[in-house]
């Protein structure tokens, strides 16, 4: 997921999506420790999606105080 796609997400579907991505990552992780994957780069494509919300929301409360 690109930064101009989670820009154009509202906030509270941003911090549905990152439930969601945090879960999937953790489902990566467990079957990877147990047999790896085929393509064990997706495990770094969810940590930078994960990362890009966050900074997203981050920046959304910072807009909010100032």
């Amino acid at each position: 997921m690109k930064q101009s796609v989670v820009r154009e997400l509202s906030t509270p579907d941003i911090i549905e999506r990152l439930e969601e991505e945090r879960k999937q990552l953790v489902k990566l992780k467990l079957n990877h420790a147990v047999s790896p994957l085929e393509n064990p780069n997706k495990i770094k494509d969810y940590r930078r999606t994960i990362a890009r919300l966050e900074t997203e929301l981050r920046k959304r409360q910072l807009a909010q105080q100032g």
